[in-house]
């Protein structure tokens, strides 16, 4: 799993690391992500982490954060894309 590759590095406790890879199972599934090779899978474990620094220990809060971060980057990037489209001329 992404967050077991990440978390190998880290100082954290075994319960620490239960309870991360429980946000990351409970953000996947509400991100609808089930391919484990998909890159979104790798920024989804990377901001959990980086969540969990902010004190939160719940998986539930953690994940909920996560998505609406990803959700977030996801919509900035897509309307970039569609502003870039729309003001490039058609040749």
């Amino acid at each position: 799993m992404t967050i077991n590759r990440l978390l190998a590095r880290t100082s954290l406790g075994p319960e620490e690391i239960r309870l991360l890879n429980e946000a990351y199972k409970r953000a996947l599934r509400g991100l609808h992500l089930v391919d484990r090779n998909d890159p979104l899978t790798e920024m989804v474990a990377k901001k959990i982490i980086e969540v969990s620094q902010g004190g939160i220990n719940d998986p539930a809060q953690i994940s909920q954060r996560d998505i609406r971060a990803i959700a977030l980057s996801i919509s900035a990037s897509r309307s970039s894309c569609f502003r870039f489209i729309i003001t490039r001329p058609f040749v």
